[in-house]
């Protein structure tokens, strides 16, 4: 048994990290932790600055999302450790990642983004993901940033409605 709740939390993170193929955003894994009741929300902060300080993830900003990726050295200790982890926690990861696959899926490779361009105004910049390209992407010219806000955020929602019209509008 892991005498540091911690640990355990810097595993599951791990855990989660090595079954995908592809990052999870923060707050995928804390929704995780967090609706199991595994920890506290500063704790799992704790745990991911941690696992950050010590090479075992990487992030990078995505919009306005974190997408954190596992590293060579956070398997490797993945691998060291795993055993620490509970077969019922193992069960519980591999059902949440499961069961939520499609939302994850879109989570990574649906982004709105937007930032101020040249011209003083706001650029929406809309972007669907596929396996190795984009399957749609979007430049919006605003001229607010609450606007171009509200674009990025619908863009998440809306996605598919919109690439379907466009589809039917085109072709």
């Amino acid at each position: 048994m892991i005498q540091d709740p911690i640990t355990l939390y810097k595993l599951i993170i791990l855990y989660m990290l090595s079954r995908v193929k592809m990052p999870l955003t923060a707050a995928q894994l804390s929704e995780f932790l967090l609706e199991k009741n595994y920890t506290t929300f500063l704790t799992y902060n704790n745990a991911m600055d941690e696992l950050k300080k010590a090479n075992l993830i990487t992030t990078a900003k995505a919009g306005n999302r974190t997408l954190v990726t596992v590293t060579d050295e956070g398997r490797e200790t993945l691998d060291f450790f795993k055993d620490l982890i509970s077969d019922a926690t193992i069960l519980e990861i591999d059902s949440f990642l499961k069961d939520n696959e499609i939302q994850i899926r879109d989570d990574i490779s649906v982004i709105g983004e937007y930032y101020k361009n040249t011209a003083s105004n706001y650029e929406a910049h809309l972007t669907v993901k596929g396996t190795n390209e984009n399957v749609v992407e979007i430049k919006l010219s605003v001229p607010t940033k609450e606007l171009a806000a509200s674009i990025c955020d619908k863009w998440q929602e809306r996605h598919d409605a919109v690439y379907q019209k466009l589809i039917e509008e085109l072709f």
